[in-house]
């Protein structure tokens, strides 16, 4: 049996990532992962999150070598800032306004309007934003901060991921499916009240804590630095 990284598990407990939900709450799927629960709010058994953070980073680390892309997915409030700043450090994309179907299973609807983007993007850095009068470029600029809002976080994302980071997979269960879909593994920060049981590489602790998020995202983020 792997030896617990005690050190970790403290940092862990003081970011507030062993505060689950009311039991009343909890998947049956994060049951085998809660120490216990006090005033009917579950308990995450945090030697167990240790385990699976390891063994995320692990897999993690073996697609750095490859180098590989990993997605990243967070648009709740608390996490999206987290998600797109540290996704930045490492030029990675990500997702952190509103999942659009199709991102995963609908390459080439979304190939379109990233070139597009890129487009308008290019001739607009340029001074060539081409346009018959000072309305319809107007029209094209907005059109261009609308692509951007919706597609600039994944515009460099030339295929389909190597694997996704998901901040709260129930929020996110429609990146989640498309990803079941495509065969793309998933690794998740996934409160008691997730189905962890359809995820690659759950990562049971608090999801909605932004000292826990900031913790695991970090934590994914130096894997592939």
């Amino acid at each position: 049996m792997a030896k617990i990284n005690e050190a970790l598990v403290t940092e862990m407990f003081e970011a507030g990532a062993h505060v689950g939900y009311l039991k009343s709450r909890r998947h049956p799927s994060t049951k085998g992962f809660i120490f216990e629960s006090r005033k009917k709010k579950d308990i995450v058994d945090l030697e167990k999150t240790e385990s699976q953070l390891t063994n995320a980073l692990t897999h993690l680390a073996d697609l750095k070598s490859k180098g590989l892309q990993v997605l990243f997915v967070g648009t709740k409030p608390e996490a999206k800032n987290i998600v797109r700043t540290q996704a930045e450090l490492i030029d990675m994309p990500f997702v952190t306004e509103r999942w659009l179907g199709g991102t995963l299973t609908n390459r080439r609807e979304l190939k379109g309007r990233v070139d597009r983007l890129l487009m308008l993007a290019d001739q607009n850095e340029k001074g060539e934003l081409i346009a018959a009068n000072k309305k319809e470029r107007l029209m094209l600029v907005r059109e261009m901060e609308k692509l951007e809002r919706k597609f600039g976080g994944i515009k460099n994302m030339s295929k389909l991921p190597a694997a996704l980071f998901v901040v709260d997979p129930k929020k996110e269960y429609i990146a989640v499916d498309e990803a079941i879909q495509m065969n793309i593994p998933v690794i998740a920060l996934a409160n008691t009240d997730c189905d962890v049981s359809i995820i690659n590489y759950p990562i049971v602790a608090n999801d909605t804590n932004i000292s826990s998020i900031s913790l695991f995202t970090k934590k994914i983020v130096d894997a592939l630095k």
